[in-house]
């Protein structure tokens, strides 16, 4: 049975979103990586809502979700291009509310009177692959994909093809010093339906759907194929810029436009929410006669000096999101349901079904959540099921087709670990039964270690799931020192690793190389590889970024373990950390096999010191900063955002370690306790004088 998100038990929670965001970083490397996505984005955004839900409201589980993630590496193979702005992606909307709402904390955020109109231009959101084109005093320099909004793919080639065919300009006059010009390049449905007919005659297999087709034409290491593709582009947005380009994003593209870039015809300029709702509704009749698949509405701040002050969360921009269109059903047969156990031991019931093309994109795969999910809905081996490409956890079976032959017995959940054979036990109310195993489940150890080795934690080229599985069942490694132990282990056997079928000297000595490349490892890089529950990617970078170095980190964190004294409130002051997730930080070093562990990983790596934010000569760069009471000239948000910028450290409580409390009216124990402790106390007027 799906639980409501307001019924869910913190237990219950973490459990979810455990499972949530594995599939979530599954299918971004599918999808942005291989061109070969695993589900269909309504799946995804479903997936991704839900994780989302779960996350606001158990805050402490947001710390290194791939919500908080854009895209996925770039593969290999192209050469790598670091792009000067990231390239973001957006926040989503589903609902008309959530429309309302985005204009809402638009107003919030900037403080807006709810007379002052908003200016929004709300675009068609082509469903094709993000580019960036560098332009250099007009002039066609280089071109890259979005890869994971940090680090594309440098696919200059490839896009030249496109110069040449006269759908992107080489070159254009009235043009800044430098822009990078950013669109979307696209495959039409006619061009599509012709490209496939070729590849049918060719003996060739056909695209799924002109999504994957444009992304897998444009990422082709031989620009000939490319030019044989008939791929398009729409531009819709600026990168880094030196020059004027606009005072709004309306103006910009009016500027694309003149300078021969093709714009979609379809953008527009609303005026608030319900402007905004009525385009989004016009675009959607239209839908099924554009020649250019779509998947929803961008809606855009247009003034820029807006966009600047809302600026951005950890992946997407506060002024800007996308309003998807809802989802589609198909029915399929189960095949059979398989028990998946996770890393923490939960047993996962996954409906196996006969592939069912969706929207363009094959579902062969299903959540069923847990045991009380399956006897809801009587679901057996052999029925014939709805699917929903929405919904709470996705893809979701929605129910049995009841006129259709159905299976014959009731699926029976297993009492004991398909992996280990230890008792699956369910506990007082919880809906999930796990394995109690623990180390000794095999399941356990290897998701452990996935982790470790993942792309956001020590991203060890080569040590993918079947290799995992492989080395953790010939005791090879069982633990994460054991990694870098690895290539003495092996010299040291009688049946080295290069002797087994699938190994091979070249794949050993290459993957010797991936793993010495990253015994030099960044100290958040570390914290987030411990597989610590509730310390996900942003609050290992808090915590080294506080603590600086690993021994400052272990021997504080050490000191913090009896709680009550100076170290754990110092640790509690760190933004986003309170006391639950410093109550399971504590836990790992209370353990003294967890210690023994991090030190005998600690000695086979060199750890770097966090990096401090560098912002030019900020006055407070470096300095902790609480704010408390009512500011006037800005929102508390917007306060923050400014101070991170400028390389400050914001702390939610005060400790003799505070080197500035800006106080407003209203401010009440923070101030009283900035004043006990003899702390720099600021008014707003102050703080903004001391950063101007």
């Amino acid at each position: 049975m799906t639980i409501e998100i307001d019924a869910l038990t913190p237990f219950e929670a973490r459990i979810e979103a455990s499972a949530l965001r594995e599939k979530l970083i599954r299918w971004d490397l599918a999808y942005h990586q291989a061109d070969a996505p695993e589900v269909d984005d309504a799946t995804y955004d479903a997936a991704k809502l839900r994780l989302l839900a779960i996350e606001a409201r158990f805050p402490e589980l947001a710390a290194g979700s791939p919500t908080a993630k854009i895209g996925a590496p770039a593969a290999d193979g192209f050469g790598k291009v670091r792009h000067g702005v990231p390239m973001l992606s957006l926040d989503n909307a589903f609902s008309e509310d959530d429309v309302r709402e985005f204009e809402g904390r638009i107003r919030r955020f900037l403080a807006l009177p709810p007379d002052l109109p908003i200016a929004f231009v709300a675009e068609p959101k082509i469903d094709g692959l993000s580019i960036s084109l560098r332009y250099e005093n007009g002039h066609f320099v280089r071109a890259a994909t979005r890869g994971d909004g940090s680090e594309g793919e440098d696919v200059t080639a490839n896009i030249r093809t496109l110069i040449d065919s006269g759908k992107i300009p080489e070159r254009f006059n009235d043009a800044p010093a430098l822009i990078e010009v950013r669109g979307e390049i696209y495959m039409t449905k006619a061009d599509f339906l012709a490209l496939n007919q070729r590849q049918e005659a060719a003996g060739d297999k056909p695209f799924a759907n002109p999504r994957n087709a444009a992304a897998g034409s444009l990422r082709q290491l031989d620009p000939t194929i490319t030019a044989s593709r008939p791929l398009s582009l729409f531009a819709y947005a600026q990168g880094e810029v030196i020059g004027e380009v606009g005072d709004s994003h309306s103006a910009f593209l009016d500027r694309l436009r003149a300078w021969g870039f093709p714009v979609n015809d379809r953008i527009q300029t609303c005026h608030g929410a319900e402007d905004l709702l009525a385009r989004y509704a016009a675009i959607g009749t239209a839908r099924a006669d554009l020649d250019y698949d779509i998947d929803g509405v961008v809606y855009k701040v247009d003034r820029f000096d807006w966009q600047q002050r809302l600026g951005f969360v950890s992946r997407s921009p506060r002024w800007a999101i996308a309003h998807k269109f809802p989802a589609e059903q198909a029915t399929t047969l189960l095949e059979r349901i398989e028990i998946q156990v996770g890393r923490t031991g939960a047993l996962t019931p996954v409906a196996h079904l006969t592939p069912v093309n969706v929207g363009g994109v094959v579902v062969s795969r299903a959540s069923l959540h847990n045991e009380d999910e399956i006897i809801r809905k009587g679901v057996r081996e052999g029925d014939t099921v709805i699917i929903q490409r929405a919904g709470d956890v996705i893809p979701q079976v929605v129910g049995v087709v009841m006129d259709k032959p159905r299976g014959a017995a009731e699926f029976i959940f297993p009492d004991t670990c398909p992996v280990c054979g230890s008792h699956a036990v369910r506990t007082g109310d919880e809906v999930i039964r796990r394995c109690s195993g623990g180390l000794a489940c095999k399941a356990q150890v290897k998701e452990r270690l996935r982790h470790f080795v993942s792309r956001n934690a020590f991203d060890i080229e080569g040590l993918g799931d079947e290799n995992i599985d492989f080395l953790c069942e010939g005791e090879w490694i069982n633990k994460p020192a054991d990694i870098f132990r690895l290539e003495a282990a092996n010299a040291g056997r009688l049946q080295r690793l290069q002797n087994y079928k699938g190994w091979g000297e070249k794949k050993v000595t290459k993957l010797f190389a991936a793993i010495t490349a990253r015994r030099t490892i960044a100290l958040e890089r570390l914290i987030y590889a411990l597989g610590i529950r509730q310390v996900g990617e942003a609050t290992a970078k808090r915590l080294a970024r506080h603590y600086g170095s690993f021994a400052v980190w272990r021997e504080s964190m050490l000191a913090a373990v009896p709680r009550e004294n100076d170290s754990y409130h110092d640790l509690i002051s760190i933004e986003d950390i309170g006391p639950a997730v410093a109550n399971d930080i504590l836990a790992f070093f209370a353990e003294d096999h967890n210690v023994a562990a991090l030190d005998d990983l600690a000695a086979q790596l060199t750890i770097n010191d966090a990096q401090k934010i560098e912002a030019g000569n900020s006055p407070v760069s470096g300095k902790s900063v609480v704010f408390t009471g009512e500011l006037v000239a800005m929102t508390r948000a917007e306060a923050k955002a400014r101070a991170e910028m400028l390389g400050a450290k914001v702390v939610g409580s005060v400790s003799k370690k505070t080197d500035y409390v800006v106080a407003g009216p209203g401010a009440g124990s923070k101030l009283a306790e900035a004043e006990k402790l003899g702390l720099t106390v600021l008014s707003e007027q102050q703080w903004l004088e001391l950063i101007s």
